[in-house]
């Protein structure tokens, strides 16, 4: 059975808030004690409660007097260079926060944008509809899912293109001995290949051309009832949507 999450907040009931500190401080004792032990460091405890007159210590007095003078010896920085707070702590602990919200808020812009830039390519979307922050999004994510397209064509295309011309009619001529039975002199010509290729090529620049067109606004991509647009909400300057999430 798993254990139920503790509300981090002051307890307000006396005798559960004493309980509790009982508990906690025991645990921080020992805490620190496996720490100089297991680690062979130099550490002591000190704790101030309302329950008591005396502060705890461990491991001792003359322990925790001998650790403070060896930490009064360091230089002032590196006093403070590790030094947190319960107000320093909070500090971090908002600011890690904060980018964990910006960044999330990123991701869910890009996907918002992909989704409108494939709805535009199917016609279920008009661009001439779209406000300005949203077109400058969706261009951006064009442009960058262009970019990886014809990276992975270029890669494509130098991995076929690594072996010289006779090493690649050779291995297709035994493709084809080996398939058919057909001889070497049904192997296609070096020409026809090279006019395959050029097709192959020509297809790509054409199916992008194709694309660029689509997302250039026509006048008869009309909205329907369940057409998508961005949320106008995420298009203000100085709202958590603006584009300056992309370059």
């Amino acid at each position: 059975m798993t254990r139920k999450k503790v509300k981090l907040a002051y307890i307000y009931n006396d005798s559960a808030r004493r309980a509790t500190y009982k508990k906690r401080k025991k645990g921080l004792m020992k805490k620190v004690s496996e720490l100089s032990t297991l680690c062979g460091v130099d550490a002591c405890a000190i704790v101030y409660s309302p329950y008591d007159s005396q502060p705890e210590v461990w491991p001792s007095p003359p322990g925790v007097q001998r650790v403070l003078d060896r930490f009064r010896t360091v230089p002032q920085m590196e006093q403070m260079k590790k030094m947190v707070n319960q107000d320093s702590f909070l500090r971090q602990r908002i600011t890690k926060t904060c980018d964990h919200l910006k960044k999330q808020r990123k991701d869910n812009r890009e996907k918002e944008v992909t989704q409108a830039m494939f709805q535009c390519l199917g016609g279920r979307v008009s661009l001439g509809n779209l406000l300005m922050m949203d077109l400058n999004d969706l261009g951006w994510m064009v442009d960058h899912s262009l970019r990886d397209i014809n990276k992975n064509m270029a890669e494509t295309l130098n991995d076929g293109s690594g072996m010289s011309g006779a090493s690649h009619a050779s291995q297709l001529e035994a493709v084809l001995a080996a398939t058919t039975g057909a001889g070497p002199s049904s192997a296609p010509e070096p020409s026809q290949m090279l006019a395959d290729n050029f097709e192959v090529n020509a297809d790509d620049m054409q199916r992008q051309q194709w694309f660029m067109e689509m997302m250039t606004p026509q006048e008869h991509m009309g909205f329907g009832g369940d057409d998508m647009v961005l949320p106008p909400g995420d298009n203000n300057q100085n709202g958590p949507w603006s584009n300056s999430f992309f370059p």
